[in-house]
């Protein structure tokens, strides 16, 4: 898996998902909040399944040998 999940999307998929969590946990929200699994996962692995298929990459430029300077 190639990173495509980088700096604050990842804490704010973090910060979400984990809250979410924690609501659904304690019952301050329905079964619905245990939904925050899939962007806290997201942003511990650092990879977005949708954002593969959507060709969007917030972790930011590559580092290509080839456009350095000469």
């Amino acid at each position: 898996m190639k990173c495509n999940v980088g700096g604050i999307d990842r804490i704010l998929r973090i910060a979400v998902g984990a809250l979410l969590v924690a609501l659904a946990a304690s019952n301050v929200i329905g079964l619905w909040g245990w939904l925050g699994v899939i962007p806290l996962a997201t942003g511990l692995f650092r990879f977005c399944p949708a954002y593969t298929l959507l060709s969007v990459n917030s972790c930011g430029v590559s580092s290509d040998k080839s456009s350095g300077s000469k």
